[in-house]
């Protein structure tokens, strides 16, 4: 496992310091997402937008890194 680790690392060429900032980013991101989606499915007039802001942002971010 460390050794994946590692190789992935090498291929994305970052330190692990860089790839945690980038990868809790993202997951933070998609939970926050994830949890304004539910509320608009329940209650449609609120976060009428927020879920797609996230998942545009999520995009940029990606995209970002290649």
């Amino acid at each position: 496992m460390i050794k994946d680790s590692k190789e992935h690392l090498i291929q994305i060429n970052e330190t692990y310091n860089q790839h945690l900032k980038a990868a809790l980013k993202i997951g933070l991101t998609m939970i926050l997402g994830g949890f304004q989606a539910i509320l608009h499915a329940i209650i449609p007039g609120i976060l009428t937008n927020s879920a797609s802001d996230k998942i545009k942002k999520l995009n940029e971010i990606v995209s970002s890194r290649n």
